[in-house]
């Protein structure tokens, strides 16, 4: 089968859902398919990894989603499918019309995967409108996937009435459990300055208001006043590529870390090679997720936790993630609850049992979202939609 990958964003851009469509790529061309993605870029196109990228399209207005028209019809794919994310495509609205510009005289059939269900920027004022493109550009396609329960539940109810089906197919790890050659963790740790008695806690992911931060930092503020000898690491990039009111988000992060005296506390990685990333989660006591909307496994920085194995506080959502919840594979807490917090990772530094325990039961957990079980099953949907 000959697929089209549309994404606003992919490496080396920064970013979750250009990760996963590299992923995904990769996965799919090892299946004995051929992957042509379509993505953000000056005109550069060539072969990357065995994956046909076209770096094409400037920017994700009309004027972009009519060149991008023009490079799907020199790809002539057996199947087309659009990542939606709205930051992905700079919030630009013009990508919910994809039916009506981007597969415009197309016979191929149009999956949109969500990321998401955020509504991207319209125009001053649009309102209930800017949502109400999201389900258009569901309803207009041929088929959609989501990636966990909850966003399945909402979207299969919007569509209810229409032909188009909705599959769920969950996401996997963007970063492998493979540090690099010779590591070793007690000489990663020391080589950043870590004595032996710290409890190293990791925090994996972009800064943005959804992650729960000034949570966290009030935490750890909160077990170093009880002289528990807490570090905080951020690792991978601080604010991605695409969502630029990350870097205002990233400003008052650090104006919170100076206001609470943290500084001397806290290290930060920078955007590092996969290999880096591996090496950072596996050499952390526990990995802090305390997201706002609670745990949710559309989350890809969730899923490299589980697969490397951390011991993992998170945040309970109003609608529990099941199968994570089923799985005892995660420490859970109320979200905005900086004590509850703090005493969750109290009592993991206090248990190592128990923080290997966890450790055995994410790792085990992480196995159900392989990327190759991945690829299958959106074949598997792909070939259900041209049929």
């Amino acid at each position: 089968m000959r697929i089209a990958m549309v994404t606003g964003e992919y490496p080396p851009m920064e970013g979750g859902v250009g990760a996963f469509t590299h992923q995904l790529g990769l996965a799919l061309r090892a299946a004995g398919h051929e992957v042509h993605v379509l993505t953000t870029g000056d005109g550069a196109a060539g072969s990357e990894e065995g994956l046909s990228v076209h770096r094409k399209v400037l920017r994700w207005d009309l004027r972009g989603l009519i060149e991008a028209r023009r490079q799907l019809r020199s790809i002539a794919p057996d199947v087309t499918n659009l990542q939606y994310e709205p930051a992905a495509y700079g919030m630009k609205g013009a990508i919910t019309l994809a039916r009506e510009v981007l597969m415009a005289g197309s016979p191929c059939p149009l999956a949109v995967t969500y990321h998401d269900l955020l509504p991207p920027y319209l125009f001053p004022k649009a309102g209930p409108l800017r949502q109400t493109s999201v389900w258009h550009l569901a309803r207009s396609a041929d088929g959609a996937i989501v990636t966990n329960p909850e966003d399945f539940s909402t979207l299969d109810e919007q569509l209810a009435g229409s032909k188009v089906p909705v599959r769920q197919i969950p996401i996997g790890s963007n970063i492998s459990a493979t540090p690099p050659p010779g590591f070793d963790r007690d000489h990663w740790r020391a080589a950043r300055g870590y004595a032996a008695g710290d409890l190293v806690i990791g925090f994996f992911g972009f800064l943005n208001r959804t992650k729960g931060i000034e949570a966290l930092l009030a935490a750890v503020a909160q077990l170093a006043s009880d002289r528990v000898p807490a570090r905080l690491l951020f690792i991978g990039g601080r604010t991605g590529t695409s969502d630029a009111t990350n870097a205002a988000y990233a400003d008052e992060v650090d104006q919170r870390i100076a206001a609470l005296g943290l500084g001397p506390r806290v290290q930060w990685t920078g955007f590092a090679a996969p290999e880096e990333v591996s090496a950072a989660l596996k050499s952390i006591d526990l990995c802090a997720l305390p997201y706002r909307e609670g745990a949710n496994l559309r989350h890809g920085t969730l899923h490299a936790a589980l697969a490397h194995g951390c011991a993992i506080v998170t945040t309970r959502a109003a609608t529990p993630a099941a199968d994570l919840e089923a799985a005892n594979a995660v420490a859970l807490v109320a979200p905005g609850d900086p004590q509850a917090l703090a005493a969750a990772i109290r009592a993991l530094a206090a248990d190592q049992s128990l923080r290997e325990t966890l450790g055995r039961r994410a790792e085990r957990f992480a196995q159900r979202f392989t990327w190759p079980a991945i690829a299958a099953e959106t074949v598997a949907f792909f070939s259900e939609l041209r049929r």
